[in-house]
C-alpha cells in the first residue's frame, strides 16, 4: 500500500511510543465496531509492543461486539468512574480514535480533555477540532480503523501485529463500510484487507457476529420499525423512521438492536437518503444514510449538532421527540437542491 500519511507526523508518533510506557487509547460514546476495533486493536498491538496499555470507553459497548478479543477488559467510564479516572490521570499519552470533537466523549470528556499528557489523534471524521500534538485526520479514509493499519505499517510495526489485533482492526473496516459496500472504492482498501486476513483472521465470523447475528426481539423491533414507523417523502426522496421510547420498550430495546436500520431504507429504488430518530434516555439520537453523494452530513450538522462523512452521518436534539421530528419535516425540502437531476424511478409498490 502507498505511504500516503505525514513522515512528520509518523516520527513524532514513534516518539511518543518511545517515550511513554502508560498509554490509553479512547473512543466516542454509544461506541461502534470501528471505535472499539481501532482502540482495542492498537491496545493489542502496544500490550504486545511491552506496553501498559488500556482502553476507556465512555459507557458499554453492543452485545455485536462482544466477541472481539479483549472485550471484557474495557474500562468503562459509566460503570467505573474512580477506576477510568485513575488509569486516564496516570497515562503518559492518550491516543483518541475515531472521533474529532469533544462532545462526542459525553461525560468522558472533561477528563479526557483536562487530562495533562501527550495526546494523539487518530479519525476519519470531517472538521476536527480537537487540540492534539499528533493528528492523524484522514477523512477520505473508509474508517479508522483503515487508518490505524496505515500508521501501523508506516512506523515498521505491522509485523508485531496479531491475529488477535488484526481481527478487532478488520471489524471497524467491515462494520463501517458496510461489509464493503460503502466508501470502499480505494483498491487499496481491499489490498489492507488482505493483510489483515493473513494474520489468520476469520472474515466470516466477524460478518456474521458485527453485522448479521440479532435477537428475537430486536429483529421484531427493526420489523415494527419498517413496517409502521417508515415515512417516505417521494418529493424529496426521502425515508424517515421515527421510533418513541415506548416503542423501544415494547421490544426490550438494547443497545445495539437498531444498528444497521437507517441504512434499510436505502435499498428502495429512488430513495437518495434516510434519517432514523431515536428517543433515547438523554436526548433525541438522529442518524442519517445517503447514495449518490447526497450530503447528509449538512442536515445533521445544520439541524442536530452534529455531522460526520458526505454519506453517513449522525446528531443530537435535545427536546422532544415531536420537535426533533417537526423540525426535519419542516427543513426537508431545503435539501432538495441535493437530490440528482437523473435518478432512477422511485418504486413504492
Amino acid at each position: 500500500m502507498k505511504n500516503i500519511l505525514n513522515p512528520e507526523d509518523i516520527n513524532a508518533f514513534k516518539r511518543l511510543l518511545e517515550k511513554h510506557d502508560r498509554i490509553v487509547l479512547t473512543c466516542h460514546m454509544r461506541p461502534d465496531g470501528d471505535a472499539v476495533g481501532s482502540t482495542l486493536g492498537l491496545c493489542h498491538l502496544l500490550r504486545d509492543m511491552g506496553k501498559d496499555a488500556c482502553v476507556v470507553v465512555p459507557d458499554r459497548i453492543p452485545r455485536s461486539l462482544h466477541f472481539l478479543p479483549g472485550s471484557k477488559e474495557l474500562a468503562v467510564y459509566t460503570q467505573y468512574d474512580p477506576y477510568c479516572t485513575r488509569l486516564v490521570n496516570e497515562a503518559g499519552l492518550i491516543i483518541m480514535c475515531d472521533f474529532n470533537t469533544a462532545k462526542r466523549q459525553g461525560d468522558l470528556a472533561p477528563l479526557i480533555q483536562s487530562a495533562e499528557c501527550d495526546k494523539v489523534l487518530i479519525d476519519h471524521h470531517r472538521d476536527p477540532d480537537l487540540q492534539c500534538g499528533v493528528s492523524f485526520s484522514y477523512p477520505e479514509m473508509s474508517s479508522t480503523c483503515e487508518l490505524a493499519v496505515r500508521i501501523i505499517a508506516a512506523c515498521g510495526y505491522y509485523g508485531a501485529v496479531s491475529r488477535e489485533a488484526a481481527t478487532c482492526l478488520l471489524t471497524g473496516m467491515i462494520t463501517d463500510t458496510q461489509n464493503f459496500t460503502v466508501n470502499c472504492n480505494n483498491l487499496e482498501v481491499y489490498e489492507i484487507m488482505m493483510r489483515l486476513l493473513e494474520k489468520g483472521v476469520d472474515k466470516k465470523r466477524i460478518v456474521d457476529e458485527a453485522i448479521k447475528a440479532t435477537s428475537y426481539d430486536a429483529l421484531r423491533l427493526n420489523s415494527f420499525a419498517l413496517s409502521e414507523r417508515l415515512r417516505i417523502f417521494e418529493q424529496s426522496r426521502c425515508a424517515l423512521i421515527v421510533l418513541s421510547k415506548e416503542d423501544l420498550a415494547r421490544f426490550k430495546y438494547q443497545k445495539g438492536d437498531t444498528e444497521g436500520l437507517v441504512n434499510m431504507p436505502l435499498q428502495i429504488r429512488g430513495i437518495v437518503y434516510s434519517v432514523f430518530i431515536r428517543e433515547d434516555a438523554d436526548c433525541i439520537k438522529v442518524s442519517a444514510r445517503s447514495k449518490h453523494d447526497f450530503p447528509v452530513c449538512d442536515i445533521c450538522r445544520d439541524l442536530f449538532n452534529g455531522g460526520g462523512h458526505l454519506m453517513a452521518a449522525g446528531g443530537e436534539f435535545y427536546g422532544s421527540l415531536e420537535e426533533c421530528r417537526d423540525l426535519f419535516i419542516d427543513r426537508m425540502g431545503d435539501y432538495d437542491k441535493y437530490i440528482p437531476a437523473k435518478i432512477e424511478r422511485l418504486e413504492l409498490r
